[in-house]
């Protein structure tokens, strides 16, 4: 999983950047010793690193998309959300925030690694054997799910 990760030139742009309101300093370096990203004071690397370790234990599930909609669901159901399944899509609202909303019910981000280790094994099932070579409308949603995670799991006081 780490290489999957490992040397990103674009998971800071993608995942960190977005949460650059809550810190400034979202850019990352890679260790090539300790095989993570350098953790820096004020930096999520800590937690990105933590985070590529969840999702390297975790199994990836058949239908990761029904981890996703798990969110969806709920953000309809709970949050009264003009949203709606057309096909295998959800339209209504930007996918991303329509997760971010299902994530503040979803248990220690659950929901959203099993998503995230099911879009790593679906990318490499297609020859995508790093983040950077992932067809791009994948990697971003990818990079939405693990910046969502790190959203929810931001802590007041961690800077």
């Amino acid at each position: 999983m780490r290489s999957f990760f490992a040397h990103s030139d674009l998971i800071d742009h993608g995942v960190l950047r977005p949460l650059s309101h809550i810190s400034a300093n979202w850019e990352l370096t890679w260790d090539a010793c300790t095989q993570k990203y350098e953790e820096e004071e004020h930096s999520y690397a800590k937690l990105l690193n933590q985070l590529i370790e969840e999702i390297e234990s975790a199994t990836p599930p058949a239908k990761y998309h029904d981890n996703e909609d798990r969110l969806a669901e709920y953000t309809k159901k709970h949050l009264n959300w003009n949203i709606r399944k057309e096909g295998s899509r959800w339209v209504g609202s930007e996918y991303g925030a329509i997760l971010e909303q299902g994530g503040f019910n979803d248990v220690d981000q659950n929901e959203l690694i099993l998503a995230a280790a099911g879009r790593v094994h679906a990318a490499r099932i297609r020859g995508q054997n790093h983040f950077d070579e992932m067809e791009e409308s994948h990697r971003r949603i990818l990079a939405d799910v693990l910046t969502i995670i790190l959203y929810h799991r931001t802590e007041s006081d961690m800077f």
